[in-house]
């Protein structure tokens, strides 16, 4: 176990305080008279959804500052990052929101020393344990040993970054971290959860089917909003619409969801723990976001394999499929962050072309 404690870095803005929801409820008390704005109208950073000057302006405005909501929970938070960790809060504000932002910023964390809120836009330049932000461009720049991306409607279509959908999966990754060389093994010899993380084109789903063709493993059914794919059996996953999939996932439908090249993907706990009361093993391929979900979840009985094949045999089975262009750049552009995501796996497996040999050795490590 590490002899100190792990230092951590959070974002603010859409982190610790409501900023883009915030700015969003300003512009639709400002046209009233337009159908109300929502907060996914914003689905990249900048300049996207309804009058994005007039709400990228708000950035500036030292009231607004001032005024930012907390994000619910963000207090209780903080603090129990503080039982665990040297916390440092990182902000970009302009200099004219810099002297509002610290005040705030002091007043209701108190649990920061002041010199842990450091104010400027150069996180590039700050060393971490872990970085927790919800741009990508922060993230993607970041000397954290583990920057974590916050998921919001703006970063959705990014794909492979280590990334957490809620304040709990966070503290529950940092906990991973920090006892990572004294935690118990996974035990899923009496049912659990089998996570199979790993970039596009490293046989997940070859794997997924080698081991659901054995006694004791079985698929639970994933819902998304990706088309079905030709030649694609319609059992495959549960294909519905992405107006449908946003109301289930609002009413709490799913218990862990994730964005993959685009699409929702979400699974139930309904499909998930039948079968590990049954005392079998449910597979699911799944990206690092859903995964840090489950094992905060299932712990000790969920087990995190990434899937390992060399790049030019993964880039070479992406080219490869039938899906499109755009798809394929974005999923070859996230291998080198998806790699990233082994370090925070149980079991780093190499597959290379053997599928049937990566099979066999997931079930020998589960059975010892």
């Amino acid at each position: 176990m590490r002899k100190y404690r792990i230092r951590i870095g959070l974002d603010v803005d859409d982190t610790l305080y409501e900023c883009n929801s915030y700015a969003v409820t300003i512009i639709n008390s400002r046209h009233p008279d337009e159908e109300p704005m929502r907060l996914e109208e914003i689905n990249s950073w900048g300049k996207s959804g309804r009058h994005p000057e007039e709400r990228i302006a708000l950035y500036s405005d030292p009231e607004f500052v001032r005024t930012q909501p907390i994000c619910a929970g963000a207090q209780e938070f903080v603090r129990k990052l503080c039982e665990i960790a040297d916390v440092f809060l990182i902000t970009a504000v302009p200099p004219c929101c810099m002297s509002a932002r610290a005040e705030r910023l002091v007043q209701d964390f108190p649990e920061i020393p002041s010199q842990n809120i450091i104010v400027g836009t150069r996180k590039d330049i700050i060393s971490l344990d872990i970085m927790l932000d919800d741009g990508a461009h922060n993230i993607s720049s970041s000397r954290a040993a583990y920057p974590v991306l916050f998921r919001k409607p703006w970063n959705t279509n990014l794909s492979g970054l280590l990334s957490v959908n809620s304040y709990d999966d966070f503290l529950h990754f940092c906990e991973m971290v920090r006892n990572s060389f004294s935690e118990t093994f996974p035990q899923l010899s009496e049912g659990g959860v089998l996570c199979l993380v790993g970039p596009s084109g490293s046989s997940k789903t070859e794997i997924a089917n080698g081991l659901t063709s054995l006694e004791g493993f079985e698929k639970p059914l994933t819902s998304t909003t990706r088309p079905r794919r030709p030649k694609e059996d319609a059992s495959a996953y549960r294909f519905i619409s992405e107006d449908r999939f946003v109301a289930e996932m609002k009413a709490g439908h799913y218990i862990e969801t994730t964005v993959y090249s685009g699409f929702h993907f979400g699974t139930s706990d309904k499909d998930i723990q039948p079968i590990v009361d049954r005392g079998h093993v449910a597979v699911i391929p799944i990206d690092i976001c859903g995964a840090i979900t489950l094992k905060n979840l299932y712990r000790h009985r969920a087990m995190l394999v990434f899937t390992r094949r060399e790049r030019a045999d993964a880039i070479k089975s992406i080219i490869a499929r039938d899906i499109d262009i755009e798809d394929k750049t974005r999923r070859i552009m996230s291998l080198d962050f998806e790699y990233r995501n082994s370090e925070v796996c149980d079991v780093d497996l190499n597959v290379g072309d053997d599928v049937d040999a990566a099979v066999r050795k997931i079930v020998e490590i589960i059975r010892k």
